[in-house]
């Protein structure tokens, strides 16, 4: 007999959801005389070997190789990679969702949400400075395009594009050479990342990839976030240009013009924005991409761990959340975020749920994330892009 039907579910729930020491749930096991052998690893530790692409030589080893195939060990890692669910504890995720999206904020307060949001994430940043995020050092097995020997990859180099005029921009000189229609238009691979907030992708990009035809794009809805940036050591205008910007502003231009990007990188970022605007924003940085370019994501998948600790009150719409800092979430299934990409014309090459058992071993507690990481190319047939 399963601990979920003796307990309700409850004892499931406290463990899965609100972080419940280790050695509790055990206590539970043991108390009601469950095989640890036979049903611990069924119930809750089924496990399957993700297929996307290796990691680089030298690098740290790509997410999806560390498995846990025998329970009692879980405490010697900090974390385990690609922990499925069981049907039991998918069911009681979804039932914890619909509990706290029961009812929706008003729509005045979602309005309040929404103009007020980049205040949210400059007290966000005023708050928390860069000691908030560590630095992603993980990019470079995940996302080889973004490291030097990558630059050879098939992006079709459609030239520097035409100079933006009339687009109402300050008059920027970072990154620019003299007669340079833009900053780094004189570069031969182009990065950008949107949401760049104090540069935790940003600077481990300019410190790892040496290629001296790189330069590096970086915005963020945050002012604050962006002068932490071009305030930092790292900074350097003749390969980096950070500058404030509002994805979701259909009336607010970039400072490149469209097919000029060769990798557009978004971490963490398209949750933070309204969901009825994302297919806009996606649309636009698609027009952004080189023939041959494309966007690296990674994002929160639907049932995270945060989803699941949200209380009545703080839901905005369906999987669309508000935190105690008015900074917002969207969590995503791989269908949401293919839908998005594809309607823009991108095409997959990759779209992978990453379920990981973080640990904390000093505590004995155990805690289930669940992140999507996608890369999405724009195809060179002239045809296919019809929508981008």
């Amino acid at each position: 007999m399963s601990i979920l039907t003796a307990h309700g579910g409850l004892s499931l729930s406290r463990f899965l959801f609100q972080r419940r020491s280790f050695a509790d749930w055990l206590g539970i096991v043991r108390s009601h005389q469950v095989s640890f052998p036979d049903w611990f690893p069924s119930c809750l530790f089924s496990i399957s070997v993700r297929t996307s692409g290796s990691g680089m030589d030298g690098k740290r080893p790509q997410f999806g190789n560390r498995h846990l195939n025998d329970p009692s060990k879980v405490f010697q890692h900090n974390a385990w990679d690609n922990v499925q669910w069981s049907e039991e504890q998918e069911a009681a995720a979804r039932k914890k969702v619909e509990e706290n999206c029961g009812q929706p904020l008003p729509p005045e307060k979602q309005e309040e949400y929404e103009n007020k949001a980049s205040s949210f994430w400059n007290g966000f940043y005023t708050v928390h400075e860069n000691r908030f995020f560590k630095d992603r050092h993980w990019l470079f097995t995940e996302f080889p395009e973004l490291s030097s020997h990558s630059n050879g990859h098939p992006c079709a180099d459609s030239g520097n594009g035409d100079a933006m005029k009339g687009n109402g921009c300050p008059k920027q000189n970072e990154g620019e050479e003299e007669g340079d229609p833009y900053p780094g238009a004189s570069a031969t691979y182009r990065i950008m990342e949107v949401g760049c907030g104090v540069g935790n992708t940003v600077f481990p990009i300019l410190q790892n990839n040496i290629d001296p035809g790189l330069f590096v794009y970086c915005c963020d809805f945050s002012s604050t976030a962006v002068d932490l940036v071009k305030s930092n050591e790292h900074y350097d205008p003749s390969r980096c240009f950070a500058f404030v910007h509002d994805v979701s502003n259909e009336h607010c231009p970039f400072p490149v013009p469209e097919h000029s990007l060769d990798v557009i990188v978004l971490i963490f970022v398209l949750s933070a924005i309204c969901p009825e605007k994302m297919q806009s924003v996606i649309s636009r940085l698609g027009r952004l991409l080189k023939p041959g370019g494309c966007i690296l994501l990674r994002d929160y998948g639907r049932y995270d761990m945060a989803q699941l600790r949200f209380k009545k009150g703080r839901c905005l719409s369906q999987n669309f959340y508000v935190r105690g800092d008015g900074t917002r979430v969207f969590f995503f299934t791989q269908d949401d975020l293919d839908t998005l990409l594809t309607s823009t014309g991108l095409q997959k090459v990759q779209n992978t749920v990453d379920r990981r058992l973080q640990v904390n071993r000093g505590k004995q507690l155990t805690m289930y994330r669940v992140w999507i990481q996608c890369k999405y190319i724009k195809p060179f047939s002239t045809e296919q892009q019809n929508i981008v």
